[in-house]
């Protein structure tokens, strides 16, 4: 198995505040996967391949999962962390760790989302 992550979901309050947050941070478009005939759940998904490697999620409102408190980081892949890092404030979202080497594994900064969920971007720049 080269790659075991096939999923993530990233749970939130307020869908339109999170939508915003990460399509400003990352300058990319989501899109909804919501199922119509269940309106407990509203899901708008990252862009993906399939063909590609790597994994792919959404952003998910559902009645009785609140976000944030949870322990797990989503990591968001980048030429450089810090262009994303500089966009975290501004989008609404707060910096928990700047810009920090990893040795040869490249650099991570780490946020915290409108929700409250701490996630990374990772680079090798």
């Amino acid at each position: 198995m080269s790659n075991p992550v096939c999923w993530f979901e990233i749970y939130v309050n307020d869908m339109n505040r999170a939508k915003k947050f990460y399509e400003t941070l990352l300058q990319l478009q989501l899109t909804q996967l919501s199922d119509p005939n269940d309106t407990t759940i509203e899901m708008w998904t990252f862009p993906s391949d399939m063909q590609q490697y790597g994994a792919t999620g959404s952003l998910v409102k559902m009645d009785g999962i609140a976000a944030g408190g949870n322990s797990t980081i989503i990591y968001f892949s980048s030429e450089d962390c810090a262009i994303e890092e500089a966009r975290i404030e501004t989008a609404g979202g707060k910096i928990h760790q700047a810009k920090m080497a990893i040795g040869e594994h490249g650099h991570i900064v780490l946020g915290v989302d409108t929700e409250g969920n701490v996630f990374g971007i990772h680079s090798m720049k």
